[in-house]
């Protein structure tokens, strides 16, 4: 049985959601997430009825489930600190209106830096926002992802995922993403990862798993740096990865690779093919540049 294991696609103005599935069966994938613009800037275009029509028709044909399809809100978004505080409400509450639109109910937010206020101050602030921002019936369930601790980030201790999850009203509307490199990063050893699960559901509870990214890190651990490598190429390595994505007690969430393209310039290439297919058959592929290096070349001569 295949894991749910996909990666970052496009979101482009032309296809919307229906480039994004095709981009995702092109790197044989079986979920995915996207951005619903770009993440540094306001700029949205309209949703178009027709074109996710026909995302979900092609979906349903090809046994992606859309239940397991993923939004990440943009970056910009800061909730932790109080300086464009409407904007930033009413900006992830538009953004969680177009995941619904869509037909997508996991939406990835990061928890925001609190700018020097101090941790304890910005996850008031962050509770005090998703207040406003979380509905008592909406569908869309707001995932906080595990952060490295870089800067004044909020979110790389378990401990403060959970008390912004106690302080929210409709609690039933939110839940945790993990990223691998960020729990590296942060200091968590993945090398005992059956004791992090076991960590997770005393803290947090499992059931509020609801989205992974995987993720090798560049760093070492605690190092509070958040830059990803591609899988096994990094300090955290292949075993430990693919232990993540095969775990059976994840087996129902979906795992999303954000790792970083390969090559240079114009020539960048997407490594999810080959990164889904060594994870989805558990052998390391260890000329994983070169082959996609390879594959993308000549295809592009084609």
């Amino acid at each position: 049985m295949k894991e749910l294991l996909g990666s970052h696609v496009s979101f482009s103005k032309d296809k919307q959601m229906l480039g994004s599935v095709i981009e995702a069966l092109s790197y044989h994938a079986n979920t995915f997430m996207f951005y619903t613009g770009a993440p540094q800037n306001t700029t949205r275009i309209p949703i178009d009825k027709d074109l996710t029509v026909l995302a979900h028709n092609l979906m349903d044909k090809e046994n992606i489930n859309i239940e397991n399809v993923v939004i990440h809100a943009p970056y910009i978004i800061n909730l932790a600190n109080p300086k464009n505080f409407d904007f930033n409400v009413s900006f992830l509450k538009e953004e969680i209106k177009r995941a619904s639109s869509l037909g997508i109910k996991r939406i990835v937010l990061h928890p925001g830096s609190h700018v020097g206020l101090g941790i304890q101050e910005g996850i008031k602030n962050i509770i005090n926002a998703l207040n406003q921002v979380i509905e008592e019936k909406q569908e869309v369930i707001v995932c906080l992802e595990t952060m490295a601790g870089k800067g004044s980030e909020v979110g790389s201790k378990l401990e403060e995922l959970k008390a912004i999850i106690d302080g929210i009203k409709y609690s039933d509307k939110i839940a945790v993403c993990i990223d691998t490199c960020h729990l590296h990063d942060a200091g968590y050893d993945l090398k005992e990862f059956d004791s992090f699960l076991e960590e997770f559901d005393k803290v947090i509870g499992l059931s509020k798993l609801l989205v992974v990214h995987v993720n090798d890190s560049k760093n070492v651990i605690s190092s509070h740096k958040d830059r990803h490598e591609n899988i096994g190429y990094g300090m955290i390595g292949y075993n430990i990865l693919s232990k993540v994505v095969h775990h059976p007690r994840l087996k129902d969430v979906p795992k999303i690779l954000e790792t970083p393209y390969i090559g240079e310039g114009k020539d960048k290439y997407p490594p999810y093919l080959f990164e889904i297919e060594m994870l989805q058959s558990n052998t390391i592929n260890e000329s994983l540049i070169e082959d996609v290096t390879s594959y993308y070349k000549a295809h592009k001569n084609k």
